[in-house]
């Protein structure tokens, strides 16, 4: 089951992706809309704003960053967009060196709410779009599309705080930014009436969103975020997964924008706990979890074994019921991929 190398060419030419929408993330948010930067002070902080008209004439304004050399770099670069046009080449080479990517109807999802800053508000990327990039981050082709195919997007926050980094009135127009894709995604209602945590398109209804966040005192009670506009649905053991969150560049066509994801290892030990508690209709997607799991957990072994023992250390610590359930998803890795021996290499971690 071991994953396949990529090779040296095609890593290094999704690290130069990398580094280009980085350096480019805040210019391409406002790609092709004519604009400009305005600052503003709150509470004594000078900060950056590009403000600029959508097509339907509606003004708006994306958060670039308190006022700092880097931010002055960014407006600097604002006058040499050839630079930036970069980067669609450098996509394309990586993707036909062997870089995965992502369906373009999924993309433009997860480009729109970039561009509205839900990233940069703390925003995570979860699931199987994260497990896709995982691949290209560690620089190997995952094979079987069983482990990669997926109608769900799954992005997570924290919860009630948003960046520290940003403005204190930083606001995110989550669900604004859903609608004005014109896809017809629509809000699902709980049990309650109220708006419940996942978007879906009524006669597409696998291709849907979910938002979802940490169980709080509230328990599982759907939580409206004030600052993000969106309802998020708490969902237990979460928190472990929105801990020590990685950058990378999701891949399409000639284009990739940068998103947020759970470290790798945490991704893959998560799955092993999520595994035994889906339910009903839900048990079907436990073999995708432990798929995932093990390809994870076999490309780390052979370049970062320690971060996953590190990680797996912080799970037993978190109490008797994690222990559990991550030693029952362990042993159920182990009747899926019996050769593996995930078993006696985390025992003795």
């Amino acid at each position: 089951m071991n994953p396949q190398p990529l090779s040296m060419t095609a890593q290094t030419a999704f690290s130069q992706v990398v580094e280009v929408a980085l350096s480019f993330e805040h210019m391409r948010s406002v790609a092709d809309l004519p604009g400009s930067f305005v600052a503003k002070s709150v509470k004594g902080h000078r900060y950056w704003y590009f403000q600029y008209t959508e097509p339907a004439g509606v003004r708006r304004q994306v958060f670039v960053g308190p006022d700092g050399d880097a931010v002055h770099a960014l407006i600097a670069r604002a006058a040499a967009p050839a630079a930036a046009e970069s980067l669609g080449p450098l996509v394309r080479s990586a993707a036909v060196l062997g870089c995965a990517e992502i369906l373009p109807r999924h993309y433009r999802v997860l480009r729109r709410l970039a561009e509205y800053g839900f990233f940069k508000a703390g925003g995570v990327l979860v699931g199987t779009h994260a497990f896709v990039a995982y691949g290209n981050m560690l620089g190997v082709r995952w094979g079987g599309a069983d482990a990669i195919r997926t109608q769900d997007i799954d992005f997570a926050h924290a919860g009630k705080s948003i960046s520290l980094a940003l403005a204190p009135n930083y606001q995110v127009q989550t669900h604004e930014a859903i609608q004005s894709l014109d896809m017809g995604f629509l809000p699902i209602a709980g049990l309650s009436g109220k708006t419940g945590g996942a978007y879906l398109i009524p006669n597409e209804k696998e291709f849907r969103l979910d938002f979802l966040t940490t169980v709080g005192r509230s328990g599982d009670a759907p939580y409206e975020h004030p600052d993000l506009h969106v309802t998020l649905q708490p969902l237990r053991f979460m928190e472990y997964s929105l801990e020590n969150v990685q950058q990378t560049a999701l891949l399409s066509g000639d284009s990739a924008t940068m998103v947020n994801v759970p470290h790798p290892a945490r991704y893959a030990l998560h799955k092993l706990i999520v595994a035994g508690e889906r339910e009903g209709a839900f048990q079907a997607k436990s073999k995708k979890d432990l798929v995932q799991a093990g390809l994870l957990l076999s490309a780390l072994r052979e370049i970062r074994p320690w971060e996953v023992e590190e990680a797996w250390a912080d799970l037993l610590r978190r109490g008797k019921g994690w222990a559990v359930r991550a030693q029952r998803g362990l042993l159920a890795l182990g009747l899926q991929f019996p050769d593996e021996g995930f078993g006696d290499w985390l025992k003795a971690a």
